[in-house]
């Protein structure tokens, strides 16, 4: 299986406990999510009308600055998994390391897939792809770097889904002016909705509809559309919710800091810590039953998500000191 944040199970069966009883920080998900709306009776039992849909698509140009054409699926995973086969199989390469669904989605579709370590790097790649800010460093590309790679690749990828708190480091307003350039943004992390299973492409209206005819009539459900029209039309929580991971993040890194841990990256919604024994630091941590991620190609780095409350604060720093 693919290595992975959020495999709780898997924390629970290796340590004990009950889920109810463990902070998840293994994912980067926000953890003080947006407040659910009423859903409507007919979310749950009629299929969504195409209003429906295109009333979250207008949420979504709205929220994210964008007059490009827009599909909304089931999360950015989604897309990932569908993007590979839009372009005939052929050399890929990824800016790494990074999140590891896109080179195993482009492999599994009959991609040759190198992961290169510097953006220019790139540059004559069939496909090539940037997670903006990076996971799980928070390495910035800058977009006037990304809008010249586009024209020096055959199709570029910019995976935004921890982007929210930085609007102005998004392609969105660039996407969809001409073909070559997809760029993916994720609902459920910054929401903290990632149950809802929510996420966008955006891009050229042929890229788009050729996304849309490999998803079907119905890629995301009723509850999903009227909960993200809500959550996005919602831009004062939006702002709120950014200037409060933001504050928040020097107490994070001040906790580690005293704990041995030190900085290495991140975003408003995860940091990344360089440790002596990364394995050792998420036992540690587990025996307080709280997940954290660490990764196999590094022995030492380990990455955490942001407490969602004050209880789960404490709890942190109690597990750290």
């Amino acid at each position: 299986m693919r290595d992975h944040g959020g495999n709780i199970d898997g924390a629970i069966a290796r340590f004990g406990g009950k889920p109810e009883e463990w902070i998840d920080l293994s994912t980067g998900i926000n953890r003080a999510p947006y407040p659910l709306p009423e859903i409507s009776a007919a979310a749950w039992r009629s299929l969504p009308t195409r209003a429906a849909q295109e009333a979250l698509i207008r949420a979504a140009a709205q929220a994210y600055g964008t007059a490009a054409a827009i599909l909304p699926l089931a999360g950015a995973q989604a897309a990932i998994q569908m993007v590979p086969r839009l372009r005939p199989p052929g050399h890929a390469r990824v800016l790494g390391p990074t999140y590891n669904e896109h080179a195993a989605s482009l492999r599994a579709a009959g991609w040759t897939v190198d992961e290169v370590g510097d953006p220019q790097a790139l540059a004559g790649a069939e496909l090539a792809v940037v997670v903006n800010p990076n996971n799980p460093d928070g390495r910035e590309t800058a977009p006037a770097r990304l809008l010249r790679l586009a024209r020096q690749v055959g199709l570029l990828v910019v995976d935004e889904s921890f982007a929210d708190p930085r609007p102005a480091l998004s392609l969105a307003p660039s996407a969809g002016r001409e073909q070559g350039l997809l760029v993916l943004r994720s609902f459920g992390k910054f929401y903290g909705l990632a149950g809802v299973r929510l996420g966008f492409a955006l891009g050229h209206a042929d890229d788009i509809a050729a996304l849309s005819a490999m998803a079907g009539p119905w890629p995301v459900s009723g509850a999903a559309i009227e909960i993200g029209q809500a959550a996005l039309a919602d831009r004062d929580w939006a702002r709120a919710t950014a200037a409060r991971l933001r504050a928040e993040l020097p107490r994070i890194d001040a906790l580690t800091l005293r704990a041995g841990w030190r900085n290495v990256g991140g975003t408003e919604l995860f940091r990344l810590y360089a440790t002596p024994d990364a394995q050792a630091a998420q036992a540690r941590l587990a025996r307080a039953r709280i997940w954290s991620r660490i990764f196999p190609w590094s022995p030492e780095l380990i990455r955490l998500g942001l407490p969602g409350n004050a209880a789960e604060w404490a709890r942190l720093e109690t597990a750290l000191t």
